[in-house]
């Protein structure tokens, strides 16, 4: 019996399909080791920065199945992702199961040909790329450690900064720095409706976009009164061209621009469509295609459009490091017209097929006429018309999405008069470079060399992640906690968050790959210098102080001058004498009220205040003072509106949180609560979500009820999420 060890058990089902009855294939579920979250234990940097690995959460069992096969096995596969990743993999596999001999074994599509393939030329483990591999993880921990730890104490507990992750950021708040310094002008947009002898009219743009309105008021009312005609015609023939079959990046950007993706989405989706095999390995910089694939899609192309659509090309990587994978993203049967097991999955495979079929067709001709049009009698600028036609669609029959919408313009001859329907002038503003898409970013990352395929999804989760990054739309826009971050990151560490330096970087590791560059040396060469840097800022003054407010601002309290300040919630001006004043103001100047009496605690005898934070309306109970500086106090719901909360209401959201007993079995409290994700009760630090579905209620759920929740199996939520491997 011989053992074949891959990731994702999606993987092994597929791949099981194509081997007898002498192969058993299971799979690790992913990484099966990893660096703790403790730097003084992740990695031993004076004995030359080894990393200390420890088994993954949950893999202990997989591990202990994996080994009792193996054991009894005659010869072990790894055929985990043929990627420097998928290296690292088996080399940890390898390494926990205490394999000899293991055999390496890689494809870049799980077909029956390729696996057959793979097996009759099997390979060891190469230590370069799993060194390369480390050296990247060590590298990222090393320098999100230290730069986190500090924006830790500086801005917020559980903020972060990265290798790749800084960088993308500032390339964001470069952006949107420069949409606020962008000053708008006016110009004049003219349009004149107009048609010839046949009576089909069309429409002409006047070739200059006056600024100033009486000069645009001027050409309106001269062309009203002018005689029009035909001044030129000219025809141009031009050529489309395919695009290459897909990378991972433009897949990932056309993936957002035509089915509104985001990355990480068409990762996961493109993950799916490889492991059930029916494309090849979605991580990639290549686009080039396997002679036997593209001889197929010619085959295709000859049948279904006819000889003169099929047009064999072969496609240059621009990218200088390509070295993820052989070949472009592709289907493994071009025939398949439809794949998948729901709709994102077929839509994402017919856009990646349409692609690779449309690359080895024809180009596609056009006629390309402009139409001049101008007034005999005044000295007035040209106005003008472009349309296209299509003489042969070559491989724009394939792809009809990249078509785009033919201006149709009618017969017309030189010097042919015409007649002016209408003539109108619309006041234009010149707009700012916009903000970048999901799509936008990515091809901007490679551009510069920042990253590698397999981050550009992960990069862009993290920072929504972080809440440095918000959507608007489709846009990305930086929030305040975004823009404070990388503001501190160029100011103190503009050397290791530039574009040379990290592309170099991506540089480097490659060469370690390429065993051009020693470990040891690239992380000494980096470190030591960065560690010091950063022990360096530690004593800079904290970042949530952004500086004096606008004068005109005082407190709504006091009256003392406001300070801005950075909270959860973004930006917002405090009073200079907090925590003696809590007086507040929203950062447009309006007050936030901060005391708002609802009535009096029975109880206590203390007042009770509806407030707004930072975080939110909340209410609290008696005043905030030097020998009461934590008053009780608890979050307003986030469909109540706070000018409406009443005594009963306060009385009800202090209640908690509840403490509903004693568990019979452990004698511990169980207690209900809200927190960051919603109601939920909890008891000895196992947490039970409560879902208006069950119609459990946190401020009337009893013990009885609470018991019973405990009983049930506990389902995977937001807390006890494991990781997604």
């Amino acid at each position: 019996m011989n053992l074949v060890i891959v990731e994702s058990p999606t993987k092994s089902k597929t791949i099981s399909k194509f081997l007898g009855g002498g192969f058993s294939v299971r799979a690790s579920v992913g990484h099966v080791r990893d660096l703790p979250k403790s730097n003084k234990k992740a990695i031993d940097i004076k004995g030359g920065f080894i990393p200390h690995y420890e088994i993954s959460p949950g893999k202990k069992d997989i591990l202990e199945d994996l080994k009792n096969i193996a054991e009894k096995s005659d010869e072990i596969y790894l055929a985990t992702d043929p990627d420097r990743e998928g290296e690292s993999i088996a080399w940890h596999i390898s390494e926990v199961l205490g394999l000899k001999n293991p055999k390496r074994i890689v494809f870049h599509e799980i077909t029956k040909e390729a696996i057959k393939e793979a097996l009759g030329h099997p390979r060891k483990i190469d230590p370069e790329l799993v060194k390369a591999q480390e050296a990247r993880r060590v590298l990222d921990r090393l320098v999100g450690y230290d730069l986190s730890g500090l924006i830790w104490k500086k801005v917020r507990y559980g903020l972060s900064a990265g290798r790749v992750q800084s960088p993308a950021l500032r390339i964001i708040v470069e952006r949107e720095r420069e949409i606020r310094s962008f000053k708008s002008e006016t110009y004049y947009i003219i349009t004149a409706d107009v048609f010839g002898n046949n009576k089909t009219v069309f429409r002409v743009t006047c070739e200059e976009q006056p600024e100033d309105v009486k000069i645009a008021e001027d050409i309106l009312k001269k062309s009203r009164v002018g005689s029009w005609f035909v001044k030129d015609i000219t025809e141009s023939e031009i050529k489309r061209s395919p695009r290459p079959p897909f990378t991972t990046s433009t897949l990932q950007q056309a993936a957002s621009s035509r089915l509104g993706f985001a990355p990480s989405r068409t990762m996961g989706i493109a993950q799916k469509l490889y492991e059930q095999g029916f494309i090849t390995y979605m991580r990639t910089d290549s686009v080039n295609l396997a002679a036997s694939a593209q001889g197929q899609i010619l085959g295709l192309i000859e049948k279904t459009y006819s000889k003169q659509y099929a047009e064999p090309r072969a496609y240059k990587t621009k990218s200088k490091n390509a070295q993820e994978a052989h070949e472009a993203i592709r289907p493994t049967d071009a025939y398949r017209e439809n794949a998948g097991h729901n709709e994102d999955q077929k839509k994402l495979y017919r856009l990646i097929r349409e692609r690779t079929i449309a690359s080895q067709m024809a180009d596609a001709k056009l006629v390309r006429t402009k139409i001049t049009a101008a007034t005999k009698e005044a000295e007035l600028p040209d106005f003008s018309a472009t349309g296209s036609r299509v003489m042969f669609d070559g491989w724009l029959a394939c792809d009809t999405r990249a078509r785009g919408e033919d201006v149709e313009l009618p017969k017309i001859d030189t010097n042919e008069a015409l007649t002016l329907k209408d003539i109108v002038s619309e006041e234009k503003h010149t707009e700012p470079l916009p903000r970048y898409s999901e799509a936008g970013l990515v091809k901007e990352l490679e551009k510069r060399g920042i990253g590698r395929p397999s981050t550009y999804a992960s990069i862009i989760k993290t920072l929504y992640d972080r809440k440095y990054v918000e959507k608007e739309g489709r846009a990305l826009k930086p929030t305040d906690t975004g823009e404070v971050v990388s503001s501190f990151l160029e100011e103190n560490f503009t050397s290791y968050i530039n574009d040379t330096f990290t592309a170099e970087m991506e540089d480097e590791l490659d060469d370690i790959a390429a065993g051009k560059r020693e470990y040891v040396k690239t992380l000494q060469d980096f470190y030591t210098p960065f560690h010091k840097d950063v022990k360096a800022k530690e004593k800079i003054d904290k970042l949530t102080n952004l500086g004096p407010a606008p004068k005109e601002f005082k407190c709504p309290v006091c009256g003392s001058s406001m300070i801005i300040k950075l909270g959860r919630g973004g930006k917002f001006m405090s009073c200079e004498r907090y925590p003696d004043c809590a007086g507040a103001r929203r950062i447009d100047g309006s007050v936030v009220e901060p005391n708002k009496p609802v009535g009096t605690d029975e109880k206590t005898g203390l007042p009770i205040f509806v407030m707004e934070g930072r975080f939110g309306p909340y209410v609290q109970l008696g005043e905030k003072t030097k020998e009461n500086p934590k008053p009780p106090r608890s979050s307003i719901p986030k469909d109540k509106d706070p000018s409406t909360v009443t005594l009963k209401d306060a009385l009800k959201y202090l209640s908690l949180p509840r403490i509903l007993g004693v568990h019979p079995e452990t004698g511990k409290d169980i207690v209900a609560n809200i927190g960051r994700f919603g109601p939920y009760v909890v008891h000895d630090g196992d947490f039970r979500s409560l879902k208006k579905i069950s119609g459990d209620d946190v401020y009337t759920i009893a013990l009885p009820r609470a018991l019973e929740i405990f009983k049930e199996e506990k389902k995977a939520g937001r807390r006890g999420r494991k990781k997604k491997e």
